[in-house]
């Protein structure tokens, strides 16, 4: 029997795709990634992840190898301290499966991770039977239907309502839907696109 999916309380960022992948096949939550060493040269992200830690604390979750701790570091010189929750992966030698070889270091990642490692780790930062952020409705077809997306000026859209809730301007379709769930909820998303119909 599949058992029930954890609720995060908090947003969780990680490394990559496959690790975001993961980490929903366990948990309903707000996955942000680093795309790796990206996070390094993206100023768009790194603006995004100020403006969420002063709303809600971020959870981190890199791979336990030299890359992870290096990225890891990075995000405390971005994000106040106080307001990351670390979390540390087991090191386990071996591979990910879509892998042809193993890391440099041989340590398994966040993806290699099985389910219930990963439970046991995310489960100090689920709630208890409540809804949380991560069950907020909002979805694409909402940024669509709002003209956020598959329009002409949707960009400019996105920039409008960006500046009036002090997000970064251009930001892509993927993380300004992650940055709304979080910061909103889909009454809050409406007033702010001057949706007057909420059904």
């Amino acid at each position: 029997m599949e058992r029930e999916k954890l609720t995060l309380r908090f947003p969780i960022l990680v490394e990559g795709k496959y690790d975001k992948q993961k980490i929903l096949s366990v948990a309903n939550a707000d996955v942000l990634t680093t795309e790796g060493f990206g996070i390094f040269k993206n100023d768009e992200k790194k603006a995004l992840l100020r403006q969420l830690s002063q709303k809600t604390p971020l959870l981190i979750l890199t791979d336990s190898d030299g890359a992870g701790k290096l990225i890891r570091a990075h995000l405390h010189g971005i994000v106040p301290p106080d307001r990351l929750l670390e979390i540390y992966i087991p090191q386990i030698p071996g591979k990910e499966k879509r892998k042809t070889s193993p890391s440099k270091e041989g340590l398994l990642g966040v993806e290699g991770m099985t389910p219930d490692v990963l439970r046991n780790l995310l489960q100090p930062f689920a709630d208890e039977g409540t809804a949380g952020r991560a069950d907020n409705p909002l979805s694409k077809t909402d940024l669509f239907t709002d003209g956020l997306t598959g329009a002409p000026d949707s960009a400019a859209k996105r920039d409008a309502v960006a500046a009036r809730l002090g997000l970064p301007r251009g930001m892509t379709p993927n993380a300004f839907l992650a940055a709304l769930r979080i910061l909103l909820t889909y009454e809050e998303y409406c007033a702010a696109v001057g949706r007057t119909n909420l059904g």
